[in-house]
């Protein structure tokens, strides 16, 4: 069977990746495709668990160091209980946020050494990579107010300061740099429909859609 195909949503608070996310897997559906729709931290009841842990408390509630390690531990749950057998099978999987999250936020706005992430990625990640990586811009003044003013939103990475997510941002597109290969800057700041036609172009022109 034909491995499926694995793309992931990154960016800083308040971007727009979930609307986005669900409009591109309700389109590959639409195509026939299994299509599985998940998300970081979390994706997993194990993941789901930790993700409690370290989206919520004080901002200071965990150190760099601790957080890396804490979305690894749910990250390989996620990665052994959903995303590797939905490939296997064949299905696409779409994710909220991935291992660039970990690069980001821990690292770029954080200031993890980029040895320690970069290991975890080795063994902890092995062969379950993104074919494609959406980077959704967008100016991170007004991604927080967005993400503050959501409905029960999990607010400590949203409480850490103007500073860490202009680091977040910056972190982001040095990613988008480094693997212009694999990833695509989605600019964020349109119309929810030119943002949407943005990532389908990125979608077909990176993984041609066979049904």
């Amino acid at each position: 069977m034909t491995r499926g195909r694995f793309i992931t949503f990154e960016g800083g608070e308040g971007a727009g990746k979930s609307t986005q996310l669900k409009r591109l897997a309700a389109r590959l559906e639409g195509l026939g495709l299994d299509v599985v729709a998940t998300r970081e931290p979390g994706g997993s009841p194990g993941a789901e668990s930790i993700r409690e842990l370290v989206l919520n408390g004080a901002a200071d509630r965990w150190s760099p160091v601790t957080e890396t390690l804490l979305m690894y531990a749910a990250r390989r749950d996620h990665i052994e209980r959903v995303i590797r057998p939905a490939l296997e099978r064949g299905a696409w999987v779409v994710c909220d946020r991935f291992a660039d999250s970990t690069r980001a936020y821990q690292g770029a706005a954080g200031g993890t050494d980029p040895a320690l992430i970069a290991a975890m990625e080795t063994y902890i990640l092995e062969d379950t990579r993104p074919d494609l990586t959406l980077i959704f811009d967008f100016p991170p003044e007004i991604g927080l107010k967005r993400a503050t003013a959501r409905p029960g939103a999990e607010l400590r990475f949203e409480s850490k300061g103007m500073a860490f997510h202009e680091r977040l941002r910056e972190g982001f597109l040095a990613i988008a740099k480094a693997e212009p290969g694999r990833c695509v800057v989605i600019p964020a700041d349109g119309a929810i429909g030119a943002v949407e036609a943005a990532v389908w172009a990125a979608v077909e022109a990176r993984l041609p859609v066979h049904v």
